[in-house]
């Protein structure tokens, strides 16, 4: 779903006009940007929050050659989901299944050792 798709999905449920609508769903967006913007979180019961994180600087590693690297300061824009909307969406996809046990091993049964393939000189890699 997309801005244009919101817009219809408010068009249809409160008769207005499609501009109306835009205008709606622009002016919403823009009070949770300035909201967010200026430090202040936006809850919304049952949706979730809005909030922005200061996360401080650190050390981390080059995963290519393993040498420290500095990471700098930053915020970061945080988006916390509410309970029901987390619940809604694990039911909807059938979430909390478990998982079937693995099989159990048969007592006495014994490992056999697997040769590893043949390296000869006409193999090509």
């Amino acid at each position: 779903m997309n801005k244009v798709d919101l817009a219809l999905a408010i068009m249809d449920r409160r008769e207005m006009s499609r501009k109306e609508a835009l205008e709606l769903v622009d002016g919403l967006f823009e009070d949770i940007q300035e909201a967010v913007i200026s430090g202040d979180p936006v809850k919304i019961p049952g949706f979730g929050q809005f909030k922005v994180r200061d996360r401080a600087a650190r050390i981390g590693r080059n995963p290519a050659t393993g040498e420290p690297v500095k990471i700098p300061a930053k915020r970061v824009f945080k988006f916390i989901p509410a309970k029901a909307l987390k619940d809604a969406v694990m039911s909807k996809r059938g979430g909390s299944r478990k998982k079937a046990a693995p099989a159990r091993k048969k007592a006495g049964a014994k490992k056999v050792a697997r040769k590893a393939p043949a390296r000869g000189k006409g193999r090509r890699r």
